[in-house]
């Protein structure tokens, strides 16, 4: 990565240059906005550090015109003067992220290498978007967002490998989309993909479903039939709600995993199985396990890939990209959003997530009389959804808790994790954690 410093303290560019190009960075120094801006025009810089405050150009208008520029360009904007005004006004410009003086070396590699692993999810989930374009796949992945970005990234290199892996996130989220897309990405295409529900299957039938049966087995079984292991092989099985699975069958499901093997009910014959698993689950595992509903030791074994889909309150910016695909895919007339009712539908939270924004898109497009939809025609819980009001400082508040408690739940209330996705020191977090009162 090319980085661009900038700032007209002499001291203060080489000791940054210094360390940087030490860490395997190239860089690029400047001594004022005017001579960054011709640089900028040269060469592919892709990170710009910056000085607030300079004798020719202040640091903020040296970002608007790279911006104007380039607006992939990303910038870390450094001062000895921090104030949250400054703060607010370089964030809306485009910064990645704020420092004061004297800048702390270890936080602000940290930084950057966020910012570099931003550049590697780019690319990731850009290449998946083209393959599903490009090769015409049955399925359809919505969503430009960051959250989104990442889990097209993970899918990007969880996909070739052969591994068990774990899909993690609410009801409707589309847990089932992702298993569809790592098997069509993945070594095992071109053969079956065999989908079961675990929580749609009676009990007493959970075993002939997965491992088949012969003939006479059992009441009903008038003839011999092949489990859903059987009919995956060479493709991939997908146990969605995983959870579901009756405790005595998690026994028999480790033993095929690890065998590769296995036994009909009413047989005594072992029977080769080439499956990849993939695993689905609304529940929270771990905690299952500690309760002793789920084996802890098939737990690991399905969970040595883990995805987490977000749910759609998580990527508000994705709403308006899917009501378009729906309205596109469901709607007999061209049909369209008022403002209105587009920014109220925005801010509602949407329990059910992107399965219930696609069946209100269908009942909104059979029953609207008209080609616009307004406000009136949404249902009671979405239009008297209201934001929540109060001081700002109070709404920044509830902002800021709401993220801290979204990402320690994300990554197992492991701080040193939760803070980095965070983008801050683990003394940072802490702090913030005892003032919103934020207890696992």
């Amino acid at each position: 990565m090319l980085i661009l410093i900038v700032d007209d303290e002499e001291t203060q560019r080489k000791m940054l240059q210094g360390f940087l190009e030490k860490q395997g960075y190239k860089v690029l120094t400047a001594s004022g906005g005017n001579e960054a801006l011709h640089i900028f025009e040269s060469a592919p810089v892709q990170l710009v550090l910056i000085d607030h405050r300079m004798e020719d150009m202040n640091g903020d208008e040296v970002l608007e015109k790279m911006r104007a520029a380039s607006p992939l360009v990303r910038a870390i904007m450094i001062t000895a003067y921090g104030n949250v005004t400054t703060a607010v006004k370089v964030m809306q410009l485009g910064a990645d992220d704020f420092m004061e003086k004297p800048v702390d070396l270890m936080e602000l590699l940290e930084k950057i290498r966020g910012i570099e692993q931003s550049f590697d999810v780019q690319a990731e989930s850009t290449i998946i978007t083209e393959s599903l374009e490009q090769a015409e796949l049955p399925i359809s992945i919505i969503g430009s967002s960051t959250p989104m970005q990442e889990l097209l990234s993970l899918v990007y290199r969880v996909a070739p490998t052969e591994w068990s892996a774990l899909i993690r996130g609410e009801t409707g989220t589309g847990k089932e989309l992702v298993a569809r897309l790592i098997h069509l990405m993945g070594l095992r295409k071109n053969g079956p993909f065999v989908e079961v529900n675990c929580a749609a299957i009676p009990e007493n039938l959970f075993e002939s479903e997965l491992f088949g049966h012969e003939k006479g087995a059992f009441t009903g079984a008038s003839s011999r039939r092949r489990g859903r292991f059987e009919l995956a092989s060479g493709g991939t099985l997908f146990l969605d709600e995983v959870g579901e699975l009756p405790l005595q069958l998690q026994a028999k499901l480790l033993r095929t995993l690890q065998e590769k093997k296995v036994t009909r009910v009413g047989s005594e014959t072992d029977i080769k199985v080439d499956a990849r698993v993939l695993t689905a689950t609304n529940k929270d595992l771990k905690q299952m396990v500690a309760e002793g509903t789920f084996r802890e030791d098939l737990f690991f074994r399905l969970n040595v890939l883990e995805l987490t889909v977000p749910p759609l309150r998580e990527r508000r910016d994705d709403i308006m990209e899917l009501i378009e695909f729906f309205l596109q895919k469901y709607a007999v007339k061209p049909t369209s959003f008022s403002n209105e009712a587009m920014a109220q539908l925005v801010k509602y939270r949407f329990p059910g997530n992107v399965r219930e924004l696609e069946h209100l898109i269908q009942r909104l497009v059979t029953l609207v009389r008209g080609n616009r939809i307004e406000v009136s025609d949404l249902p009671p819980e979405i239009r008297e959804s209201r934001s929540r009001g109060g001081h700002l400082s109070d709404r920044l508040a509830e902002v800021e808790k709401e993220m801290l408690i979204t990402a320690l739940e994300q990554h197992n209330w492991v701080q040193t994790r939760a803070a980095e996705a965070l983008g801050i020191s683990e003394r940072v977090l802490r702090y913030k954690m005892n003032k919103a009162g934020i207890k696992k």
